[in-house]
C-alpha cells in the first residue's frame, strides 16, 4: 500500500535533486491537495485498512464509528440476498471506501469433546484444567491459521477465546483471558472479545469474534457493514460467537465490511445496537 508520508518525502527530496519549474496550480488548489493528503494519513493511522492479503484484527467496538440506523430485519442464518454495497454518498466521503461483498454463508459445526480439549490444552497450558468449554465450533470456511473456536470459563467467571486450526488452539491476547468489565457497549449489555478478518482464498475472507452478554440479553446477531440482514450468533452461558465466510475483492483501497453486534430482549425488542451504540468502557487499570 502506497504510504502518503513516504511518499511527500520521496517528492521532496526528487525536488531537491531536480531543477522543477514553480507549481502554477492556484492557491485554492494546493491548499485542498494539501488538506486532502492529512485526510487520508489520518484514516491511514485510525483504521489500518488492510489488503486482501494481510491479516486485519480490530476490536469492532473501537473501530466502528457511529452510522445511520440501517433497520433490524432478523433473517435465516443463510442470506436470500445478493451482493451488499455500500451507498455513493458514504463512499466518496471516505478516502477508504468498503468493498462490495456478499455473506456467502455463516454455518457452524461443533468440535467435538475431545478436539475441545486438545484446543485448550494447547492454548492454555497448564491452566487449562482451570476452564470449561462453553461454546466449541468450525467456521464455515477457513483461513491459512483458524478453521474455528473455543469459549472456555472458568469459576470465577472469566472467559477465554481460543482460536483453533485443527486440533492446536492459539489465543490473540496475552495471556488469553477476557475478565468481565473490559470492553463494553452502551448500556452495558454486551462485552467485547477480540475479533478478526483473515484472508480465506481468492476473493473470500473469514469473519470471526466473540463476546459476552449479560442476563436479559435473550438473542444476539450480528450485521455486515451497511447491509441490514442480521444473522444469529451461536450463544452458551453468557458467551457468544460469530463466524461467517465473506466474498469480495478488496482492494489497497477498500477493506473488509465491519461485523456490528445487535442485542434483543425476550420480547424481541432491539436494547443494543453497535452501530448506532459504539461506546465503549475500558475498566482495566
Amino acid at each position: 500500500m502506497s504510504d502518503p508520508v513516504h511518499d511527500t518525502l520521496g517528492d521532496r527530496l526528487r525536488l531537491l535533486g531536480t531543477q522543477m519549474p514553480a507549481p502554477t496550480l492556484p492557491a485554492a488548489e494546493i491548499r485542498r491537495r494539501a488538506d486532502r493528503r492529512r485526510r487520508r494519513r489520518h484514516a491511514l493511522g485510525a483504521t489500518a485498512a488492510c489488503t486482501a492479503a494481510a491479516l486485519c484484527l480490530a476490536v469492532p467496538s473501537v473501530l466502528h464509528s457511529p452510522g445511520p440506523h440501517q433497520g433490524s430485519a432478523l433473517n435465516s442464518p443463510e442470506p436470500q440476498q445478493g451482493a451488499a454495497t455500500t451507498a455513493a454518498s458514504s463512499a466518496s466521503a471516505s478516502p477508504h471506501p468498503p468493498a462490495a461483498f456478499t455473506v456467502t454463508s455463516t454455518r457452524t459445526v461443533p468440535i467435538d469433546a475431545g478436539a475441545v480439549a486438545e484446543i485448550l490444552a494447547s492454548c492454555l497450558g497448564s491452566d487449562a484444567s482451570q476452564y470449561h468449554a462453553v461454546i466449541a465450533v468450525r467456521t464455515p470456511v477457513a483461513s491459512a491459521t483458524k478453521d474455528g473456536v473455543v469459549l472456555a470459563v472458568n469459576s470465577a467467571h472469566q472467559y477465554v477465546q481460543c482460536e483453533s486450526k485443527g486440533n492446536k488452539g492459539t489465543s490473540m491476547s496475552t495471556p488469553p483471558t477476557f475478565i468481565n468489565d473490559r470492553l463494553w457497549g452502551t448500556g452495558h449489555l454486551i462485552e467485547f472479545f477480540d475479533a478478526v478478518s483473515s484472508p480465506a482464498g481468492t476473493g473470500q475472507i473469514l469473519s470471526l469474534g466473540a463476546g459476552h452478554y449479560e442476563p436479559g440479553v435473550a438473542k444476539v446477531t450480528i450485521s455486515y457493514g451497511d447491509d441490514p440482514t442480521q444473522y444469529p450468533a451461536v450463544m452458551a452461558d453468557g458467551a457468544f460467537v460469530y463466524s461467517a465466510a465473506i466474498s469480495t475483492e478488496l482492494t489497497r483501497d477498500s477493506f473488509p465490511p465491519f461485523p456490528y453486534v445487535h442485542a434483543y430482549n425476550a420480547d424481541g425488542k432491539e436494547i443494543y445496537n453497535q452501530k448506532t451504540q459504539p461506546t465503549v468502557k475500558d475498566a482495566r487499570p
